[in-house]
């Protein structure tokens, strides 16, 4: 029962590691997102034409 609970905390305690150096990485790439979004230009939304689509039949 004791080893259980060994692993349950170092695993616990590497999840908290990792979580701590993603959520760091994540700001940083959002920083330089919003950099880049101010200099290009807005991109083309083309819309979805569902009417005009045909469906076969399932057999």
């Amino acid at each position: 029962m004791t080893s259980f609970y060994i692993i349950l905390f170092i695993l616990l305690g590497a999840n908290a590691i990792f979580l701590f150096f993603g959520v760091n990485g994540i700001s940083r790439k959002v920083s330089k997102t919003k950099e880049e979004a101010s200099d290009s230009s807005a991109s083309k939304v083309y819309p979805i034409d569902l009417a005009s689509s045909e469906f076969k039949k399932a057999v």
